[in-house]
């Protein structure tokens, strides 16, 4: 699969990606890669410019609008900065997607919506706001927003940005019991290399509009290749420059100079 936006960039080039059902994989890789991209093109909001997209085994780009909104209904969302209502409290937020796309009585929705967030270990703060929240608490909340349909896939865009380390920890080990309590097909979208090579089954790295690797994370953490070890480190220098190009040195320092 190939993808290039309408100004001409080219994001992806002959990327090959295989998510196994029921697992967690991980679509790793330095910002600017179009990790976020990739989730959009599962979810049909973009088209690959070659190639093909399938989920569920159907070919996603060529589906009608309704069938496409029907198949959007198996999937689940945990958006980079949560995505919450902000006029709406925790419990209207993780009821929308009930009351949008179900014909769910009220009383149905009150047990499903108290059973998301205790599964989430929010069900005491169902009344409270957004801005009421922690950011892990606002993600936690979106989580089980995501999974209020019970969702086949479940996709994660950096779910573990800007989150400090108790937080992080309790989201690392909710994706991870949940993908096995409820059979969930995961994809965790990050930069975060520890947190996300502790939960995941196999790992894709994208570098340069390519795959640059995969395999489980043992596979990936030994694997020898520079630009490999650089991402996975986190050296500041190697195939992947630490200087952003530029003319040399002598010639910007020298412009404009009399001689």
């Amino acid at each position: 699969m190939s993808f290039q936006h309408e100004n001409g960039k080219i994001v992806f080039q002959d990327v090959d990606i295989v998510i196994p059902r029921g697992k967690i994989t991980a679509i790793m890789g330095p910002s600017g890669t179009g990790k976020t991209t990739l989730l959009r093109l599962i979810g049909g909001q973009l088209a690959p410019t070659k190639g093909e997209v399938k989920v569920a085994g159907e070919i996603i780009h060529e589906l009608s609008h309704t069938r496409l909104y029907q198949l959007r209904k198996r999937m689940g969302m945990l958006f980079q900065q949560g995505g919450l209502f902000t006029h709406m409290n925790v419990y209207q937020n993780v009821a929308f997607p009930l009351r949008e796309h179900t014909n769910l009585s009220e009383s149905m929705i009150h047990s499903l919506v108290l059973m998301k967030l205790q599964m989430v270990g929010l069900r005491g703060a169902a009344q409270l706001m957004p801005n009421e929240l922690s950011g892990g608490m606002a993600r936690r909340v979106a989580l089980a927003r995501a999974i209020a349909l019970d969702p086949d896939l479940i996709m994660y865009d950096e779910p573990f940005t800007g989150q400090d380390p108790i937080s992080m920890g309790v989201l690392v080990k909710l994706v991870k019991t949940l993908n096995q309590s409820l059979n969930i097909t995961s994809i965790i979208v990050s930069h975060d290399v520890q947190e996300t090579m502790r939960i995941a089954d196999y790992v894709y790295v994208i570098v340069n509009k390519k795959v640059l690797g995969h395999g489980t994370p043992d596979a990936i953490a030994k694997d020898n290749s520079r630009q490999m070890q650089q991402f996975i480190q986190g050296l500041p220098d190697g195939p992947v420059p630490f200087d952003y190009p530029a003319t040399p040195l002598v010639e910007d320092f020298l412009q404009g100079v009399e001689t």
